[in-house]
């Protein structure tokens, strides 16, 4: 490949990131065993709301995983308000699950082997206070939250883990185009996940 591909293919990839972009059309995601019919919901901020969405999508159990904006001050934002800065908002991910499949402290513990909880800037290439990380909880959840949080810091040091647990917080879903991204876009999800790094930077943390 010639230098001047190879910027290409880099160029391509950094236009990958957490932004908007073409579809593609995909199979919804399957789920196994029974529904309940009983629902319950979390809140989970954890860098792009693309990745946070589609790792929740994959669980048996998640009825619903939409992408948004949750903790700033600014009603209905818009997402270039939100990454402009000055909303106090963090991409979030409203999760709608089905507690007989799966319970919120088996949610909580799969968050925190999908983030880097030891950055407090940001998450992999995605830099900023957008792209903080935190558990919203509700004042029934945050004992379950925080347990959880204790356990997965006593793997890591609790000195290094900074994801907060946060009091729960008004919920704004993004625009249509960024929901279901990974599974709509795989090509250009792929390539923004390769060049963020993820997989080797949760290799590290987690082992």
């Amino acid at each position: 490949m010639s230098r001047l591909s190879r910027l290409a293919v880099i160029a391509s990839l950094i236009l990958a990131s957490c932004s908007p972009g073409g579809s593609a059309t995909a199979e919804p995601p399957v789920q196994s065993g029974p529904d309940s019919g009983r629902r319950e919901v979390a809140l989970f901020a954890g860098g792009c709301f693309w990745s946070v969405e589609a790792n929740f999508e994959r669980i048996p159990g998640v009825v619903s995983a939409v992408s948004g904006f949750a903790g700033g001050r600014v009603a209905n934002p818009t997402y270039d308000e939100v990454v402009r800065g000055g909303t106090g908002h963090l991409e979030a991910v409203q999760v709608t699950f089905d507690p007989a499949r799966i319970t919120y402290r088996q949610l909580v513990d799969r968050f925190w082997r999908t983030i880097d909880p030891t950055d407090p800037d940001g998450q992999f290439c995605d830099q900023g206070a957008v792209y903080a990380t935190a558990v919203f909880a509700t004042a029934a959840q945050r004992q379950v939250a925080e347990a959880s949080r204790a356990a997965a810091s006593a793997i890591i040091g609790e000195r290094r883990f900074v994801t907060p647990v946060r009091d729960i917080a008004r919920f704004w879903p993004a625009e249509a185009y960024h929901q279901d991204f990974a599974r709509l876009n795989p090509v250009r999800y792929g390539g923004y996940s390769r060049f963020c790094g993820r997989e080797a930077r949760l290799r590290a943390v987690w082992g």
